[in-house]
């Protein structure tokens, strides 16, 4: 069967489209380059922030997003990607913008969640994720659970850590607040954190955090390897 293009919305941030990048890279069987699917990438830094425009008037950065997606399309890309879990609130307009699929990373972790049989999950996301209400809708009737930060102090700790911590390149972000909203989750009986930003698998990594996680920016690299017709490992 011959590879089908990836195509990465991204940009959103530039760090998070670099480590979907990679998981694409590690997690693909292949003795050889030509053995990798084809990736066209357009990290597109016009992009409006999204927590801003869904929840405080901000800039649209719904014509930006068309723009990267059919400028995608018209390079080759078979399939559309966006390594951005806010972003999914615009999913159905960037559908409408293209005549290629956009995988859904959402639903991709769902998915995931539901076959290691996870029946309790902590969302540690932006404002505009949890507000939105993305996420909740996407695991409706699914069977697992989702739990958010019950207190204003532990949501502004994730997104501190989003914004002033990795979005800012502060390698040496102090985390001890993150740390507590993530154990909160825990204590109230989350089995695993959904990372559902995709600024924090490298947060994750950047600060040393060690708790019980799943990553959809993992799930949507594992699910474009899938649909690009090559081998995940």
């Amino acid at each position: 069967m011959s590879k089908k293009v990836i195509g990465i919305l991204g940009g959103m941030g530039p760090l998070a489209t670099a480590d979907l990048f990679q998981k694409i890279t590690l997690h693909t069987v292949a003795a050889c380059d030509q053995a990798h699917p084809r990736v066209c990438i357009d990290s597109n830094t016009d992009i409006a922030d999204r927590t801003a425009a869904l929840l405080h008037g901000g800039e649209d950065p719904v014509p930006e997003m068309i723009k990267s997606a059919k400028r995608l399309e018209s390079i080759g890309a078979d399939f559309l990607i966006m390594p951005c879990n806010t972003a999914h609130n615009y999913y159905e307009q960037v559908c409408e913008a293209v005549s290629i699929p956009v995988l859904h990373m959402i639903a991709l972790t769902r998915d995931a969640l539901k076959a290691r049989g996870v029946k309790c999950a902590g969302l540690l996301a932006t404002d505009g994720t949890v507000q939105t209400g993305i996420y909740q809708r996407t695991f409706e009737q699914s069977g697992v659970a989702l739990l958010t930060p019950d207190s204003a102090v532990d949501q502004a700790a994730v997104m501190d850590v989003i914004y002033n911590g990795v979005k800012a390149g502060d390698l040496t972000h102090d985390v001890a607040a993150f740390r507590a909203a993530c154990e909160h989750l825990l204590a109230r009986g989350a089995e695993v954190l959904i990372l559902g930003c995709t600024e924090l698998p490298p947060a994750f990594e950047l600060y040393r955090l060690d708790y019980p996680n799943v990553d959809p920016t993992l799930e949507l690299a594992l699910g474009a390897i899938r649909a690009a017709g090559c081998e995940t490992k």
